[in-house]
C-alpha cells in the first residue's frame, strides 16, 4: 500500500509515479479513496494518468455518494473519520504540501508529520476499532458484493449535476464553494468560513454533530428535496479562508473581501 498525492488543478505526484513503474507491475495498481464528493479528484486521477496508460485511471471508494465511480463499497453518504480527524487517524500525516519552495520539480510531493501531536495519536485505535468488526459483517459484506457485482454500477454524475444546479441556484457560480456530502459538510464547519448548510429533508441523528458545528459558528441549516447527499456545506463566496472571529465565527461586514484564498488538497 502506498499513499500518492493528487491536487485538484495541480495533477499526481509523477515522481511517486515514475518510482512506482519502477518497483512494480503499473497494471497491479488499483487506486483507492474514502469517498467521492462531487467526482472533482476521480476526473483528475483520469487526466492526470492520461500520459501513463500502464495505469488503471479507475478509482475505488469506501462511499461514492456522488455516483461517479463503479466500485464502491456504498453510495450511502456517511461521515468517514479522517474526514474530521485528519492526521490523528492517518499516522499523524498531514494532507498534500506542495510549495515550490519546499518542493522541487523531480520531488515527491511533500507532507508534514505531525510529532507534536503524538499524545493525541489514535492511528492504531482507529485501525483497530475497524477491524475488530470485521469478522460480524463478513458474511453480510460477501453477500452485498455479489448483489452489487450484478446491477448496473455506472456512474451517473448524479452528485456533480446537482453541485452545479446548487451553484446557479444560490447565485455561487463556482462549483469550488460547495462541498457535498457529510465529511466535506464537517470540514467546510471546521476549517473554511461556511455561509449555508443545505441538508437532506429528514435527516436524522447523523447529521447531529452538523447540526451542533452549525449552530456553534452561527450558520443556518436549511432542509431541501432533492439532494443527491445527506448534506452539502457552502463556503461562503465573499469572505477569505481565514475570516472568523476569536470566536470562531465568520465576521462582520466591515472585513468582508472580494478575494477568494483557497487551497485544496488530497493525499
Amino acid at each position: 500500500h502506498y499513499a500518492v498525492s493528487i491536487v485538484r488543478g495541480r495533477g499526481i505526484d509523477t515522481a511517486a509515479l515514475r518510482w512506482l513503474a519502477d518497483h512494480h507491475d503499473p497494471s497491479d495498481f488499483v487506486f483507492v479513496d474514502g469517498w467521492t464528493g462531487k467526482g472533482a479528484i476521480t476526473r483528475e486521477l483520469s487526466d492526470a494518468l492520461a500520459p501513463y496508460p500502464d495505469f488503471d485511471p479507475r478509482i475505488a471508494v469506501l462511499a461514492d455518494p456522488g455516483r461517479c465511480v463503479d466500485t464502491y463499497g456504498t453510495r450511502d453518504d456517511f461521515l468517514v473519520p479522517s474526514a474530521c480527524l485528519n492526521s490523528t487517524v492517518s499516522g499523524l500525516i498531514s494532507r498534500t504540501v506542495l510549495r515550490a519552495d519546499l518542493v522541487g520539480p523531480n520531488d515527491f510531493h511533500g507532507a508534514k508529520y505531525y510529532r507534536e501531536l503524538a499524545g493525541s495519536d489514535v492511528s492504531g485505535d482507529f485501525l483497530d476499532t475497524v477491524s475488530a468488526r470485521f469478522a460480524e459483517v463478513a458474511e453480510d459484506a460477501v453477500a452485498d458484493a455479489k448483489r452489487l457485482a450484478v446491477t448496473d454500477r455506472s456512474p451517473t454524475w448524479e452528485g456533480w449535476a446537482a453541485v452545479e444546479r446548487i451553484s446557479r441556484e444560490y447565485g455561487i457560480h463556482d462549483v469550488n464553494l460547495v462541498k457535498p456530502g457529510v465529511g466535506e459538510t464537517t470540514r467546510v464547519l471546521l476549517r473554511r468560513v461556511p455561509w449555508k448548510i443545505l441538508a437532506q429533508r429528514g435527516a436524522g441523528p447523523d447529521l447531529d454533530h452538523v447540526r451542533l458545528l452549525a449552530e456553534q459558528r452561527g450558520v443556518p441549516v436549511e432542509e431541501t428535496e432533492g439532494l443527491p447527499y445527506t448534506c452539502v456545506g457552502l463556503i461562503h463566496p465573499r469572505y477569505t479562508r481565514g475570516a472568523t472571529g476569536a470566536d470562531g465565527k465568520a465576521v462582520g461586514k466591515a472585513n468582508r473581501t472580494d478575494r477568494d484564498e483557497r487551497t485544496v488538497a488530497t493525499g
